[in-house]
């Protein structure tokens, strides 16, 4: 995805808690929804648009939709803002 996606993604705070949460490690759909007093559909939005912009990823396991970061793509943001801070040559 562009940096455009990303950006756009983590703009929305819920979405920046949720990727919080995965900070310590990879977390069930509804284990995440139980943190934040919405239904069900807008959790899954949120999970879907952090999926879409390649900050996290997912896992099905039996009946259950595991969650965790993507940490290259958190990477590849630090490193190119990092770089606006340089000086050009």
């Amino acid at each position: 995805m562009g940096m455009n996606e990303t950006l756009k993604a983590i703009s929305d705070s819920v979405r920046r808690d949720i990727l919080q949460m995965l900070k310590s490690g990879q977390k069930s759909a509804g284990e995440i929804a139980e943190h934040f007093n919405l239904t069900g559909a807008t959790v899954s939005y949120h999970l879907a648009k952090l999926k879409n912009a390649d900050l996290i990823t997912e896992q099905k396991y039996k009946n259950y939709v595991y969650y965790q970061l993507n940490t290259s793509v958190f990477e590849e943001v630090l490193t190119w803002i990092y770089a606006l801070g340089g000086k050009e040559k």
